[in-house]
């Protein structure tokens, strides 16, 4: 009997943390991630990818705290527990999992970008530049024109399902060369491009036939299904 009260006791205050872990964290769309930065005053703003994606674009005035860092922990607790904080990276996955470490250092109010940095330039609250980044859309559009089906595969190096899909996607630029042309296109060295097609997510597979978008796709899918709409 005592030990089945002792596993109710740990489950309740399990269940318990994780619960007040949850409360401290929003995460929330472009708009209302821009609406709550502009409102609070002095906001603690963590970009939390690495120094060469910060480098390279980032939203005005945040401090770059790498999640995959040694020091994150260390970095992180010299902020205001009892203020909000607001976290992101390229698409969510690790802002999502500072905001959770961020909940159990104890800080009280997390605001998580949902779609990260991709989102937010899709959605077109970066400052516009002038200077271009990689593959022109004009010189896209040459890429798309061919009597084969062409199947653009947007990707990062960073990013697990890009990862997982690519051993399977070189196979089958042999397995269906006859058939469609596929082109791998890195996200963040061709970020103009991906700006101006509004590509806010990673993996993205778009298929052309003649030029015309006939068919894509954001996420993971597995050869079987990629082989389907082929």
């Amino acid at each position: 009997m005592k030990k089945i009260i002792s596993i109710l006791i740990i489950v309740v205050v399990f269940t318990s943390c994780k619960g007040q872990t949850s409360k401290a964290i929003q995460t929330i769309d472009v708009k209302a991630f821009s609406e709550k930065l502009q409102t609070t005053e002095k906001p603690q703003l963590l970009d939390v990818r690495t120094p060469e994606e910060y480098n390279i674009e980032h939203i005005t005035n945040a401090t770059n705290v790498n999640w995959n860092g040694s020091d994150f922990v260390a970095k992180a607790s010299n902020y205001d527990k009892t203020k909000p904080i607001f976290v992101y990276c390229k698409v969510g996955g690790r802002s999502g999992q500072a905001a959770e470490k961020l909940a159990e250092l104890g800080f009280t109010t997390i605001y998580n970008l949902d779609g990260g940095m991709m989102k937010w330039s899709a959605t077109g609250y970066s400052k516009p530049s002038t200077e271009k980044v990689g593959m022109t859309k004009a010189e896209f559009e040459k890429l798309i024109v061919s009597d084969k089906k062409v199947l653009i595969d947007f990707y990062a190096k960073w990013c697990g399902p890009c990862k997982k899909m690519a051993p399977y996607l070189e196979k089958m630029k042999v397995e269906l060369k006859d058939k469609v042309i596929i082109i791998k296109i890195d996200a963040d060295e061709h970020k103009t491009l991906c700006q101006e097609l509004k590509i806010d997510a990673l993996p993205r597979l778009i298929l052309y036939e003649k030029g015309k978008e006939i068919w894509k796709n954001t996420g993971y899918i597995s050869e079987e299904d990629l082989k389907k709409q082929l």
